[in-house]
C-alpha cells in the first residue's frame, strides 16, 4: 500500500530517530545561546503609523528642533514646600541638568516652569532613534530616581521612560508567568495522559519550538527593530500552539500504537497522517490569520505578528519532524493509577455526544442565544491608546506625568505639536490654534533650523481621553494641509484611526483566507462555511466577556488594575486574528476527525459520534492547557497582557467547551450528509485531501 505524504514523513523521521533528534539538539541548542539575549534586544517603541501625517511632524522636529518630539525626555522636579527660585529647589534643578548632559542620547535640557510656581519641566530631545532612546531612558532612569529627597521630588517621565517603565513591569510579570505556566501545564498533561514520559513531550516540542524561534528573533534585532511585545505574544503563543499540536499527535499515536503494539514506525505513520495533517492545517491556518496582521502600517504590529508566525513556525516544523523522532513504544512508561493505553475512542464521549442528537436543535438554539447574549456589550465597545495607569503608580514615568497634569493642566504631559512650513504666516496659524475649542493655551511660534515653525498647545483634557483624540481631528480641519499635527495626542489619533480603517479588510481577508483553507482541507462547502461562523461566535462571546472585564471594569478589582474605560485600540482586530486562529485550531482538529470517520462510514451521524469519541479527550486537555497559559500571562501581566490573557482564554473555554463540543456536533447532527456536500464544479478543482488512513 502506498502510504500518503505526511505518513511517509513520519515513518521517515521514526526510523531516523537519532539523526532527526540529533539535528533539532544542534539547531535548538545553537540557536538557544542568542534566546537569553532576545528581550534586552527588542524595542519598547515602534507604536506610530508609516505614512501618517504624526510620524512625519515627528520627522521636522527631530530633524529641526534638536528632537524636541514626542519621543523627547522630561524631567520633572517639584516640591510642596518649596518654591521654584529656591536654592535647595535650584540645586535639584541643576543635578537633573547636569545628569542629561552626561547621556549622549539626549540634547541639552530646557527648563519650562510651571504655573504653579513650585514644578519645573526638564525637556531633552532624542538624538538617536526611538528604540535606543527608550535604552537610554533605562538607564537615566535610576540615576534621576536618586536625586531627590525629603522636600524635592525629581523623576523621569516622557515617551521614552513610559516605555522604559512598561518594559521593567512587562519583564517581571513575564518571569511571574514563567514559573506559573510551566508546572501548572505540566499537572494538566500528567492528568490527561496518565504517564509521565508522555506528559513531557509536549513541553520538550513548545520548548524546541519556543529557543530555536527566539534565537532566531535575536538574529532578526541585528537588522531591524522588533518589538518588545514580539516576545509576549510569540512565547504564549508557541508554549500554547506546541503543547496543542504535541497533545493531539502523541493522543493519536497512543491509539495507533495500541492497535499495532508491534509497529511503533506504523503507528508514527498513522498518527501523522491523521492528526498530523490536522496539526499541519491548523498551523497554516494560524500562519494565514497572522499574515493578515501585516496590512496594518504600524511597525509594532507587523513586527508582533512576524515574530509569532515565526514561533507558530518553527513550533509546526517540530511537531512534524521532531515529535514522530521522538515517539516509540516508550511513551506508555511511568504510567500512573489512571492510566490507560486502550484504544482512543472514548466510550464516555461517545455516550455524550449521542446524548446531544435527539435534542440537537434546542442545542443549537441554546449554545447560539447564549453566543449573542455574550457579544451584547460589543454594541458599546469603546477603544483607546493605553494611558499612564497601565504603569503602577510607584513608576516615576507615571509620577512625572500626574505632577505635569496637576501642574500644566490635564493635557500638560502631551503637548499637541503642530510643524508650519517656512512659506505660512506661524502666528496666523497660532491664532487659529488658540481659538479652538479644546485648546487650554498655545505657546508662540519657534523657528526650527530650516525654516519651519514649531507651535506647542495645550488641551485642556488628558492627552488619552477621548475629547484630546477627537481634538486632533478638529485642527486638521481647521488648519491649511500643508501643517502637519503632530506629538503624542496624534500619534494616538492616527494609530486609533488606521486599527478603525484597517479593521474590515483584515478581518475579511482572515475570513476568506479561513473558509478557502477549511473548503480545501475538508472538501466541504457547509463544513468550511460554519467553521467560519462558528469562529465568529467564539470571537464576539470572547470580546464581550472581554468588554465586561475591562471596558465597565468588572474585573478591575479581583485582578487588581485601574480600568481606562475602554479596550486598548488594537485589541479588537489584533486579539481577533489570535482568537480566530485558536479557534480555527479546533475546527480543524474536531472536523477533520468527523471527515476521517465519515469517509470510513459515510454516515453523517456517526461521524459526529466517531470524531466526539475520538477528539473529546485531548480537545479538553489542549483546551485546558491553553487557557491555564492564557490565564497565566493575564494574572501576571500588566494591563494589555491581562487583556489579552483573559480575551484568548475566554474564548478557549467558550471555543472549546460549548461551540466545538455542543454546537458543531448538534449543527452537524442536523444537517445530516448534506454537511459534506461538495459540488462537481469544487470536486474537480480541489486536491484530493483525506483523512482517513
Amino acid at each position: 500500500m502506498h502510504n500518503p505524504p505526511l505518513a511517509r514523513l513520519g515513518m521517515w523521521a521514526h526510523a531516523n530517530r537519532m539523526a532527526v533528534i540529533v539535528a533539532w539538539a544542534v539547531f535548538a541548542i545553537g540557536l538557544g545561546i542568542f534566546a537569553p539575549k532576545l528581550e534586552h534586544a527588542l524595542s519598547g517603541a515602534m507604536w506610530e503609523v508609516d505614512g501618517s501625517d504624526s510620524l512625519a511632524a515627528r520627522d521636522v522636529i527631530d530633524r529641526e528642533f534638536g528632537g524636541l518630539s514626542s519621543q523627547s525626555a522630561a524631567v520633572v522636579v517639584w516640591s510642596d514646600t518649596l518654591a521654584a527660585d529656591d536654592p535647595a529647589f535650584q540645586a535639584h534643578v541643576a543635578e537633573a541638568t547636569a545628569a542629561i548632559a552626561e547621556e549622549p542620547a539626549f540634547g541639552p535640557a530646557i527648563a519650562q516652569p510651571g504655573p504653579d510656581g513650585k514644578t519645573v519641566m526638564l525637556q531633552a530631545g532624542a538624538l538617536v532613534d526611538p528604540t535606543e532612546a527608550v535604552r537610554a531612558a533605562e538607564r537615566l532612569n535610576e540615576i534621576i530616581g536618586e536625586l531627590g529627597d525629603d522636600q524635592v521630588n525629581v523623576v523621569l517621565t516622557g515617551s521614552p521612560a513610559f516605555w522604559g517603565d512598561f518594559n521593567t513591569v512587562n519583564k517581571d510579570g513575564m518571569m511571574k508567568a514563567e514559573l506559573l505556566t510551566w508546572p501548572v501545564t505540566a499537572v494538566i498533561l500528567v492528568i490527561a495522559f496518565g504517564t509521565l514520559a508522555a506528559a513531557g513531550l509536549p513541553l520538550l516540542l513548545a520548548g524546541a519550538g519556543l529557543v530555536s524561534a527566539m534565537g532566531v528573533l535575536y538574529g532578526i534585532t541585528q537588522f531591524t527593530d522588533l518589538s518588545i511585545w514580539t516576545l509576549n505574544f510569540a512565547m504564549m503563543f508557541s508554549i500554547a500552539l506546541g503543547i496543542d499540536y504535541a497533545l493531539f499527535i502523541v493522543t493519536r499515536y497512543r491509539g495507533a500504537l495500541h492497535a499495532t503494539p508491534n509497529d511503533p514506525g506504523g503507528a508514527a505513520g498513522v498518527a501523522m497522517d491523521t492528526a498530523g495533517k490536522a496539526v499541519l492545517f491548523s498551523g497554516l491556518t494560524v500562519l494565514i490569520s497572522l499574515s493578515a496582521v501585516l496590512l496594518v502600517p504600524i511597525p509594532a504590529f507587523r513586527s508582533m505578528a512576524a515574530g509569532m508566525m515565526l514561533a507558530v513556525a518553527f513550533v509546526l516544523l517540530a511537531a512534524m519532524t521532531l515529535l514522530p523522532a521522538l515517539l516509540g513504544s516508550w511513551i506508555n512508561r511511568l504510567a500512573l493509577p489512571w492510566h490507560s493505553a486502550g484504544e482512543h475512542r472514548s466510550p464516555a464521549w461517545e455516550r455524550f455526544a449521542s446524548r446531544i442528537q435527539p435534542r440537537a436543535l434546542l442545542y443549537a438554539i441554546g449554545v447560539t442565544a447564549g453566543l449573542l447574549v455574550l457579544s451584547a456589550p460589543l454594541l458599546n465597545l469603546e477603544t483607546g491608546m493605553p494611558g499612564i495607569n497601565v504603569l503602577p503608580e510607584s513608576k516615576q514615568a507615571r509620577q512625572g506625568y500626574e505632577q505635569l497634569a496637576t501642574s500644566f493642566g490635564p493635557g500638560g504631559p502631551g503637548p499637541i505639536q503642530v510643524v508650519v512650513p517656512a512659506a505660512a504666516d506661524a502666528n496666523a496659524i497660532a491664532a487659529i490654534i488658540s481659538g479652538t475649542p479644546g485648546i487650554a493655551m498655545a505657546f508662540p511660534p519657534q523657528l526650527g533650523a530650516e525654516g519651519s515653525s514649531l507651535i506647542q498647545a495645550i488641551a485642556t483634557t488628558d492627552p488619552s481621553s477621548k475629547e484630546s483624540i477627537a481634538l486632533i481631528g478638529t485642527l486638521r480641519d481647521a488648519l491649511p494641509s500643508s501643517v502637519l499635527v503632530g506629538g503624542p495626542v496624534a500619534e494616538n489619533h492616527d494609530l486609533d484611526q488606521t486599527l478603525r480603517a484597517k479593521a474590515p479588510l483584515v478581518i475579511g481577508v482572515v475570513l476568506l483566507l479561513g473558509f478557502l483553507l477549511l473548503l480545501f482541507a475538508l472538501q466541504a462547502v457547509f463544513i468550511a462555511a460554519a467553521g467560519v461562523v462558528f469562529n465568529l461566535l467564539s470571537v464576539g462571546a470572547a470580546f464581550g466577556v472581554g468588554a465586561l472585564a475591562f471596558q465597565h471594569g468588572w474585573l478591575a478589582g479581583p485582578m487588581n488594575f485601574e480600568s481606562q474605560g475602554y479596550l486598548t485600540s488594537w485589541a479588537p482586530l489584533f486579539f481577533f486574528t489570535l482568537v480566530f486562529a485558536i479557534s480555527m485550531d479546533y475546527t480543524v482538529f474536531l472536523l477533520a476527525s468527523a471527515r476521517e470517520h465519515y469517509e470510513h462510514s459515510h454516515d453523517g451521524a456517526e461521524a459526529v459520534r466517531g470524531s466526539i469519541a475520538h477528539t473529546g479527550r485531548p480537545i479538553v486537555a489542549a483546551a485546558a492547557v491553553m487557557i491555564a497559559v492564557f490565564y497565566t500571562f493575564a494574572i501576571a501581566g500588566p494591563l494589555p497582557m491581562k487583556e489579552m490573557g483573559i480575551i484568548l482564554g475566554t474564548a478557549v473555554l467558550i471555543d472549546a467547551f460549548l461551540v466545538r463540543l455542543v454546537l458543531v456536533p448538534a449543527v452537524l447532527y442536523l444537517a445530516g450528509d448534506k454537511a459534506w456536500w461538495l459540488p462537481r464544479w469544487a470536486d474537480r478543482m480541489l486536491p484530493d485531501v483525506r483523512f482517513a488512513h
